[in-house]
């Protein structure tokens, strides 16, 4: 079970962001066919690309997190020691997580007021909670994504290693 857990922790987001991509291009390329070859298109189709985009997006956020992959300028990281570099990544990091959790606490009552008044999709006629839960949801994997960014680096500061400083989006 521990092993399920620690794959899942190292693997979630990106398993979610390949699942979301092939979807979107499964469902657009199917639209083209439909629409170029078979002059028919549906009402769902642009729809479900669009909310799948939404998903990814958030939970590719959630994932450069994870791997410090986000587009940042390091011209004073560079010049900075270990020690300097670390608080300046916690600094970063508590900051982001201040935000993180403020949007969070924000972004729930939209969810809540779609299902208090039953709102569903124009094309796909689904409660939009559905899709709007993306946001409270990637909110969630950021701020789980922060704090172990967070202990990471306060680990690697006590035991005077380097801190880590992230890895590419793409292998």
């Amino acid at each position: 079970m521990k092993a399920l857990i620690c794959k899942l922790d190292q693997e979630c987001e990106r398993w979610l962001c390949l699942m979301f991509y092939t979807l979107i291009v499964m469902t657009i390329v199917s639209e083209v066919v439909r629409r170029f070859g078979l002059s028919y298109s549906s009402i769902w189709g642009e729809e479900l690309a669009r909310y799948s985009f939404v998903f990814l997006a958030w939970f590719g956020a959630a994932l450069a997190i994870r791997n410090r992959s986000h587009i940042r300028i390091d011209v004073l990281l560079n010049a900075l020691g270990r020690r300097g570099k670390a608080v300046l990544y916690l600094f970063g990091d508590l900051a982001s997580l201040v935000l993180a959790l403020a949007a969070l606490w924000i972004s729930i009552e939209p969810v809540l007021l779609s299902i208090e008044f039953g709102s569903v999709t124009e094309g796909l006629r689904i409660s939009k909670a559905w899709f709007l839960i993306s946001v409270p949801l990637g909110f969630t994997l950021i701020v789980l994504r922060l704090l172990q960014s967070m202990w990471r680096d306060i680990q690697d500061l006590g035991a005077g290693r380097a801190v880590f400083s992230g890895n590419s989006m793409v292998d």
